[in-house]
């Protein structure tokens, strides 16, 4: 059971490494438009990483036939559900949107499931039971870390730009400044500054939190505000800051509190 566990966590830090860490918005583009090199690269992506990950975390098992057959397969099924994601969002632009992000995700993380459980012959039935305990072993926790990290980072980052897109159409469509007052970031450069100052901001919360800091958080938020100010005077903006920050600290207070049930055993700050 443990092994299994291991191996699911393993195939899943594969997934969310490929997926959110080292797909570039150019290949990203080159499978919308429908350029084969670009599931090609993404294939073989997903593949390394999982070897690797495997490597690092399963010692032994890459050298499984069992294990080689199950992740080639693993990553033929990821690329199948890209190509149903994304043509479902050109007959249906709507789709494209947080629902069908977390539809996504959560088949795919039903599918590398599906794919350790195979690999260690392990009934799916008893993996709910024993999972809490056996993430509380040693050897599972650096990997629990990891995964934490980047859903955090990386992944609640995609889902707060589908659920906040609404408000960056709005902030495109606003009147323009006078020509005497000085010039603002575009949507598009808005967003961008968003993003890493989210990855940043979830990072510095989840880690504050681990380390039992939750002050720490305050000083954060602060510190976003002020250099934000000057554009508070546009009430687009103002919503669409606060929603993303808010956004942004909740995912962080989850993973915190998940690597705090794990890791000390609750999830309650030091008084």
């Amino acid at each position: 059971m443990q092994t299994t566990i291991r191996a699911i966590l393993a195939l899943y830090l594969a997934h969310l490494l490929t997926d959110f860490v080292f797909q570039s918005s150019h290949l990203v583009q080159q499978k919308k438009n429908g350029q084969a090199v670009g599931y090609v690269k993404h294939g073989a992506i997903h593949y390394l990483c999982a070897v690797l990950s495997a490597a690092l975390f399963l010692p032994g098992m890459i050298l499984s036939q069992r294990f080689q057959a199950a992740v080639i397969a693993l990553t033929l099924v990821h690329l199948l559900i890209d190509v149903c994601k994304i043509q479902f969002a050109k007959s249906r632009p709507v789709a494209d949107g947080a629902i069908a992000f977390v539809v996504d995700q959560v088949v795919h993380f039903i599918t590398v499931v599906l794919a350790a459980c195979w690999i260690e012959r392990t009934p799916l039935a008893t993996i709910a039971r024993a999972s809490l305990q056996v993430l509380r072993e040693q050897s599972n926790r650096i990997l629990l870390l990891l995964i934490v990290y980047v859903i955090v980072m990386f992944a609640c980052g995609y889902l707060i730009r589908f659920v906040t897109k609404p408000l960056m159409r709005h902030i495109a469509k606003a009147k323009p400044q006078a020509p005497d007052s000085p010039p603002s970031e575009t949507p598009a450069q808005l967003s961008n500054a968003g993003m890493y100052i989210g990855w940043l901001e979830r990072f510095l919360v989840l880690t504050a939190l681990l380390l039992h800091s939750p002050a720490t958080v305050g000083l954060i938020i602060a510190a976003k505000s002020i250099a934000r100010y000057p554009q508070f005077h546009r009430e687009q903006f103002a919503e669409y800051f606060l929603i993303g920050t808010l956004l942004s600290i909740c995912t962080a207070f989850v993973g915190g509190v998940v690597l705090m049930r794990v890791f000390f055993g609750n999830s309650a700050l030091p008084q």
